[in-house]
């Protein structure tokens, strides 16, 4: 690799990892602040919150690099053709193929690593968040011990305590049950204790009563009673106690081969061959953006030239290709004629993008729609700066 090539590869590293690390940063925050009533309402310890946030960041990686890779290739390349470095190159007799080559040889390097994480390391990771989440919302005795407003801790299933001993005493418990849409049920008792067996969890209560009011005829009865043992399983659902896994959590090697008797698969087995013509092709995205790049700045331009940046091009063609795979992947769930466009996309923009660098093209927007975008820029430029202008005078005004 010559010297020019190992210097363009050096900026378009440093450039994507700034780009990726930020992105990935602001992404995680976004999901996590999502998930963040799950989160705070747990009971859980801060080692598990930091554990379960680490599971949302594999599965941001695959999508994000692919946009890094454009910004980072866009804003090199343009960079050095407003430092004149591409005119250079060219002047000095290099081919195209030492501003192509490392470009390429890291898209092919990116395209792999998003292979990987989407199929090995995603699933993996989707899988532990999914097993975490049942285990949190089976773990009822963390939401038990929690004193202070209510909890929900299911649909129509609250619980309140009032205060909790140093010995696990629980004083002043209230659980109202209203799942059964035929039966609401009433708890409260003056004391409570939690017990832990081997293979279930009890929440002894002395001193209480059950009201239990039946909804179509109103009628209520009370029961009180001096000792009460209530199973904390009956708090869970059935899709709390175990984790449900999608064809998303899947490996790959489970989607070529799923089991028969997966009830997912069973209920819809199109969504596992959606998934997994999706994880044949997203792969490819990094080499096809790099392609578009490559096509929107590679070529030295000349700085006379009324245009759009290379980089807005760049982005703004990549958003298109992205948006239509992303749709027809959506389509695919309910439509299994639309499964080879998921090929078709990628591999169509990635050949128009070699043909414009094979015949010396530059592609861009459409001069109508730059000249729209550049008379709007300047106009609200304009009028930017009048408003700038009047805000200052009044300033000034006022403070004589």
């Amino acid at each position: 690799m010559r010297l020019i090539e190992i210097y363009i590869l050096r900026r378009i590293v440093v450039m994507f990892f700034a780009v990726l690390l930020s992105a990935v940063g602001i992404t995680w925050i976004v999901q996590v602040l999502g998930r963040i009533n799950f989160l705070t309402t747990s009971g859980q310890s801060f080692y598990y919150i930091l554990k379960f946030s680490s599971n949302l960041l594999p599965s941001a990686f695959p999508v994000v690099m692919p946009f890094a890779l454009v910004i980072a290739v866009t804003q090199t390349l343009s960079t050095m053709n407003q430092d004149s470095e591409l005119v250079v190159i060219n002047a000095a007799g290099a081919p195209r193929s030492a501003v192509i080559r490392p470009v390429m040889l890291f898209a092919i390097v990116i395209a792999a690593a998003s292979f990987l994480i989407s199929n090995f390391v995603v699933p993996y990771s989707q899988m532990n968040m999914r097993q975490m989440v049942a285990e949190a919302r089976g773990d009822v005795i963390n939401l038990v011990v929690q004193q202070g407003s209510f909890r929900e801790i299911d649909t129509d299933l609250y619980l309140q305590i009032e205060n909790r001993d140093s010995n696990g005493t629980i004083q002043g418990l209230f659980v109202s049950d209203s799942r059964d849409k035929t039966t609401d049920l009433i708890y409260y008792a003056k004391e409570g204790l939690v017990v832990q067996t081997a293979d279930q969890g009890l929440l002894i209560m002395k001193d209480g009563e059950v009201h239990r009011r039946d909804v179509q005829t109103g009628n209520v009865s009370i029961i009180k009673f001096n000792t009460y043992a209530l199973d904390l399983a009956a708090f869970l659902s059935s899709d709390d106690k175990e984790a449900t896994i999608f064809p998303k959590d899947r490996p790959l090697d489970y989607l070529l081969n799923p089991d028969p008797n997966d009830k997912q698969y069973q209920q819809r087995p199109l969504r596992y061959t959606s998934e997994l013509y999706k994880r044949l092709t997203d792969w490819m995205y990094p080499i096809v953006f790099a392609l578009i790049s490559l096509a929107a700045a590679a070529d030295s331009r000349s700085h006379r030239e009324a245009r759009i940046s290379a980089s807005f091009t760049a982005i703004t063609i990549s958003l298109i290709v992205f948006w239509l795979g992303y749709s027809t992947g959506q389509s695919t769930d309910k439509n299994a004629s639309m499964l080879p466009m998921l090929f078709a996309i990628p591999i169509l923009a990635a050949l128009s993008a070699i043909y414009a660098l094979a015949t010396n093209r530059q592609i861009g927007i459409p001069t109508t729609w730059s000249n729209w975008f550049k008379r709007t820029f300047e106009t609200r430029q304009v009028a930017f700066a009048s408003a700038g202008a009047r805000l200052f005078g009044r300033k000034r005004g006022g403070h004589r």
